[in-house]
């Protein structure tokens, strides 16, 4: 479960490319996750990249400033 916040807590702020805390999501296509996002009011933090370990990422803030990453690194593998 993924909910909004219910209190008026202090948010990280931004960072060069990380508010330090987020979601990381595993897809099959950075591109179109990120795009709906976009369209669904987030921001981009940095837009769809290919990676230097042959992977595909892009990060947004949605509009409540919570972290979202798309990637299709699958944790916990090695390159």
């Amino acid at each position: 479960m993924v909910a909004s916040n219910d209190a008026d807590d202090d948010r990280p702020r931004l960072l060069n490319r990380s508010t330090g805390q987020g979601i990381y999501l595993l897809v099959d296509d950075v591109d179109e996750h990120h795009a709906r996002a976009i369209d669904a009011g987030g921001t981009t933090v940095f837009e769809p990249e290919d990676t230097e370990w042959g992977t595909r990422r892009a990060r947004v803030l949605d509009p409540e400033g919570v972290e979202w990453s798309f990637g299709t690194y699958p944790p916990g593998e090695t390159w």
